[in-house]
Parts: structure tokens; C-alpha cells; sequence
């Protein structure tokens, strides 16, 4: 029986192409080989490439296939492994959609709706789930200094509201501070959200579901030697010390799983999807909904498959299947 292609799809269009790329190869490794044929795509607004044998060859966009020696190679599912749009807002989704192409990622709802951190928050804040408080503004309006102390208090976070991978993020302590952090988070995003600072510990959930039932995964303590998880601490192990199964009660345990479970299946999520929380005084609070979560070997999720005692190429075996077989 001939091999399925895989798409392994990276790059986009923001400041975490560079994430991107490294997932790619993550997910490239996690792949079955004696299953699959999983060829890297990459993805930006100027090109569309398939990279085999270290040679480029143009994606067709019409049906999402490339020619190689005068053959023309389909691919049977794609796996998004985008940090940023196009690949975790939604888009790419859309596109694949319209084609007809499987792929292992959230539909375009829950992709764009988990992206935007002030929709979904408040969105899941509707159903019970916790979130900090927070305030939205949107490139050219005007906003009040003053007011927003007086509403979230110092100090507080300034943030892209669309973006991840912690690019353009500012743990503010003076009220001088908010103007140039603002200025920096719109270099990454049309809109910034401003959240109150919850002080307490910080701590992520992987999971996904198939017909097959659901796989909560072991949840990972995080402890930056930084002033907050920047970017500097998620991607250098000399910052950060990241603990898996977490140092929590089994009660505790179990509450992040089930609202981590809860909010997988409001917004509809597909694939694996990795939640992250704050924990407070014994209240769990909702940092965001990651739909595009690193792949690279020493990101959240190996670490807790690994910690689950499952078999990582299983695990993937298991998503590319039910997205081929939905």
C-alpha cells in the first residue's frame, strides 16, 4: 500500500515564522514514516513552496498540489504547524475548506475566534470559565492613560491581540510605560489588549479528541526566571524551568483538565490544541486558547505526551487519520 502525503505546512506572515520553522521540524520527526510521506510546505503572502530532496517547487493553489519530474503530487491531509496568520487565524482553514483538503488543525471559526485573545476570552467568560479583565484597543483610536489604570490597576500586561509566542508583550509598572508599550504591541497586531495582572502561577494543558475519545495530557507547571513566560523564556531553557506532570493536587489537576476539556469542545476545537492558565489562590484563570501549538522537541506537548507514556508517532497517527477519515 502506497504511503499518504502529508503536508507538513510552516511560515506565515508574522514575527513567528521563525517558531514556525522549528515545529515544522518537530512535526516532520513526529510523523510516522513507515505510514506516511511528509513533505514540508512553506507558506508566506510571496511564495507557496513543497520542499523535497532540497529543491523548491511551487504550490498549485487551485487543488493544493505541486509537479516533481513531470508527476503530480496531491496531498492527502495537511498539517498546520503556522504560529500567526495565515495558519492559526482562521484563513489557511478557509482556503483548505473551499478545496476540499483534510487538515488537522480547528475549523475557521474556532481558529479565528481563539486567535483574537479579547473575543474568545470574553466569549468564554460568557460560559463560566475565568479571565482577567481586561480592555481592548484598535489602531487609530484614542485611548486614556488614566483610565486604564483606574480600571485594571499596576501593574498590567499590554499585549498583540491577535499573535502568540509572546512577540510584543509588556508587563507594564508605571503609568509612563503604557504609551510605549502600546506603540510596540501594534507592531504585531491592528489591535492590543490590556489585562489585568493576576499574580499567581502559571500553568498549560495539551489535549485532543477523536471518535476514539479524548486525550487530556499531564499538565505542564511553567517557571520563568524572567518577569513574566516572554519570549526569550519560552524559547531558552536557561530562563525558564518547565515541569511535567505539575506540582499540583489531584483536584486541582483534574479541574484544569476538565475546563480544558470544557473549552475544547465550546469553541469546537479539532486537533491538538494546548490551553494556558493562571492559578490564584486556588482559582484557575484563562490565559489563551492555542490552536497551533509548538511542535519543536521540547515544546509543551512532546513533553506531555511523553509524560501521558504514549507513543508520539501514535498520537499523530491518530489526528491525520480522523482529519482524513471526519
Amino acid at each position: 500500500m502506497s504511503k499518504k502525503n502529508i503536508a507538513v505546512v510552516y511560515g506565515g506572515d508574522s514575527s513567528e515564522i521563525v517558531v514556525s520553522r522549528n515545529s515544522a521540524k518537530g512535526v516532520l520527526s513526529f510523523i510516522d514514516p513507515s505510514v506516511y510521506r511528509a513533505i514540508p510546505v512553506l507558506i508566506t503572502s510571496e511564495k507557496w513552496e513543497a520542499e523535497v530532496d532540497g529543491k523548491a517547487y511551487a504550490i498549485c493553489k487551485d487543488d493544493f498540489s505541486f509537479v516533481q519530474k513531470d508527476d503530480r503530487v496531491s496531498f492527502d491531509c495537511a498539517y498546520v504547524t503556522i504560529h500567526g496568520t495565515p495558519g492559526e487565524d482562521g484563513r489557511l482553514q478557509g482556503y483548505f475548506d473551499m478545496i476540499g483538503m483534510p487538515y488537522t488543525t480547528c475549523g475557521v471559526l474556532s481558529s479565528s475566534l481563539s486567535f483574537n485573545k479579547f473575543a474568545c476570552n470574553t466569549y468564554l467568560k460568557g460560559f463560566g470559565v475565568a479571565v482577567a479583565d481586561s480592555l481592548l484597543i484598535r489602531k487609530g483610536t484614542a485611548y486614556n492613560v488614566d483610565h486604564i489604570v483606574d480600571t485594571l490597576g499596576l501593574p498590567c500586561f499590554i499585549k498583540p491581540n491577535a499573535g502568540g509566542s509572546s512577540f510584543g508583550i509588556t508587563k507594564v509598572q508605571r503609568i509612563g510605560e503604557i504609551a510605549p508599550a502600546i506603540i510596540k504591541a501594534f507592531e504585531e497586531s491592528d489591535e492590543v489588549i490590556i489585562e489585568q495582572f493576576i499574580q499567581g502561577n502559571e500553568f498549560t494543558c495539551g489535549l485532543y479528541k477523536t471518535p476514539k475519545g479524548e486525550r487530556v495530557f499531564p499538565i505542564t507547571e511553567v517557571i520563568s526566571a524572567n518577569e513574566f513566560f516572554d519570549f526569550e523564556a519560552k524559547y531558552n531553557a536557561d530562563k525558564v524551568q518547565e515541569i511535567t506532570p505539575a506540582r499540583l493536587p489531584e483536584k486541582t489537576t483534574e479541574r484544569v483538565q476538565k475546563i480544558s476539556s470544557l473549552i475544547y469542545d465550546i469553541l469546537g476545537c479539532k486537533g491538538i490544541v494546548r490551553v494556558d492558565y493562571i492559578l490564584s489562590n486556588n482559582n484557575i484563570f484563562l490565559l489563551e486558547v492555542n490552536t497551533t501549538p509548538g511542535m519543536t522537541e521540547t515544546s509543551f506537548i512532546p513533553q506531555q505526551i511523553k509524560a501521558a507514556g504514549l507513543n508520539i508517532k501514535d498520537v499523530f497517527s491518530d489526528i491525520i487519520e480522523s482529519s482524513i477519515n471526519k
